[in-house]
């Protein structure tokens, strides 16, 4: 039975491609300068998918630097519509599930022009040169795509991104004012070094005194129990095949200092917090479930974005004061640099862009939204104050976390962003 569904569903798919060849929309992506592949895919929501390949210069200020294709997913709802522009900030296969849909696509009923970020899943360039890996060559990828589909979509623009892609999304707005009509960044940080110093005083106020304590008690209990945890630690990293530039005791100390803000970064609920009496399994299983040792191991997919962290986008450190006493490491200053860079790179933070950005913000009033959760750490280092501006605001979720969304606003806050959009769209 399943291998009669599998046959129908290449059957569909081969029936859908043939079909896209007849499509005006098809016909109009294959005609634009640049575009190398167009292939059709499903789509639960709109009436044409496709995924689309572009060339891009390594370097826009160099083309003769060499190039790579940059992948593009393209759903469409009418050419009379206005555009989402989504600037994904890492890999975009998600993107290519039938059932995706960007939430102001679904809000506006508009077209969505989906771009992977550069040097990540099926935009690696053949030689990775780490170079070229800029906010401004990232900004004139998106510069280059929205000029080309504007020949096809000439109504009005949105740009929008989530985490990492509402910064992209924000510094794209700030290298090309002009671009778009509006952009609304979800949950997107703007921060000023590579250890901004923010976060950990956001830690240390967020939520509650009791699930705060909850935490440190938590955290403080795994190290305690280190003799047992490092062997199913280790087994855990054998099994699923994590190498690391650091020892065994390390990657667990900074498993447990990542905790706290990984927990309110995605809203874990308090009463899935282990009491310290549990097994020493249970524990283990809720740490690695909250922040496993993944993160802090080689080769892992975000590579390209701790490349990016260390230049120019910077992220943040931890306050080790309170496990002193229990952990391995002596300081976790410059552990971006010592156990997250690939191994032989040295980065120095970049301040330009943190101030190109807050520039941007001070002084100029773009038709631009931040939503933003208000226990998400990273709206420590958030766009959150906005003073004497007549267009541009924030909109924060009460107790949000990092998925925080138009949708999950409350009621009120929720009408006056959509009726602001709407508004936009009009004029």
């Amino acid at each position: 039975m399943k291998r009669i569904s599998h046959l129908l569903l290449l059957l569909l798919l081969v029936i859908v491609s043939a079909n896209a060849s007849n499509k005006e929309l098809y016909q109009k992506l294959c005609t634009l300068k640049g575009v190398i592949t167009v292939d059709s895919l499903p789509s639960d929501y709109s009436s044409e998918k496709y995924v689309v390949t572009i060339r891009q210069p390594l370097d826009h200020k160099h083309p003769d630097k060499g190039s790579f294709t940059q992948r593009v997913v393209i759903s469409h709802e009418g050419f009379d519509r206005p555009t989402v522009l989504v600037t994904e900030g890492y890999g975009g296969d998600y993107a290519l599930n039938p059932r995706y849909r960007d939430e102001l696509a679904g809000l506006f009923h508009t077209n969505t022009v989906f771009v992977e970020h550069r040097y990540f899943s099926g935009s690696v360039p053949d030689t990775v040169d780490w170079q070229y890996l800029t906010a401004q060559n990232s900004a004139s990828d998106l510069h280059l795509i929205t000029t080309l589909f504007k020949q096809i979509y000439p109504q009005k623009w949105i740009s929008t991104g989530i985490s990492k892609g509402g910064q992209t999304a924000l510094i794209y707005r700030a290298f090309f004012p002009n671009d778009v009509d509006i952009t609304v960044p979800y949950v997107a940080p703007v921060s000023r070094s590579a250890e901004d110093g923010r976060h950990e005083p956001f830690l240390n106020k967020v939520g509650d005194k009791k699930t705060r304590q909850a935490i440190l008690s938590f955290q403080r209990e795994v190290l305690k129990r280190r003799g047992e945890i490092i062997p199913l630690l280790e087994k855990f990293c054998l099994e699923k095949q994590l190498a690391f530039r650091i020892s065994m005791n390390e990657v667990l100390d900074y498993c447990v200092l990542e905790y706290s803000f990984a927990f309110w970064q995605w809203g874990t609920p308090a009463s899935q917090i282990p009491a310290n009496s549990a097994t020493t399994e249970v524990l283990f299983k809720h740490l690695t479930e909250i922040s496993g040792p993944d993160y802090f191991a080689t080769g892992q997919p975000t590579q390209a974005f701790f490349i990016q962290a260390a230049r120019e986008l910077g992220y943040y450190g931890y306050d080790i004061e309170p496990f002193k006493d229990l952990l391995f490491i002596r300081t976790s200053k410059d552990y971006l640099q010592r156990i997250m860079l690939p191994e032989g790179i040295t980065i120095q933070f970049q301040p330009e862009l943190y101030k190109k950005l807050t520039n941007f913000i001070a002084t100029s009033d773009p038709r631009l939204i931040f939503v933003y959760g208000e226990y998400d750490p990273w709206t420590s280092v958030g766009i959150t104050k906005l003073d004497g501006k007549k267009n541009m605001f924030v909109a924060i979720q009460p107790k949000g976390s990092h998925r925080a969304r138009i949708n999950t606003l409350p009621d009120s806050l929720r009408d006056k962003v959509i009726k602001t959009i709407n508004l936009w769209l009009e004029k």
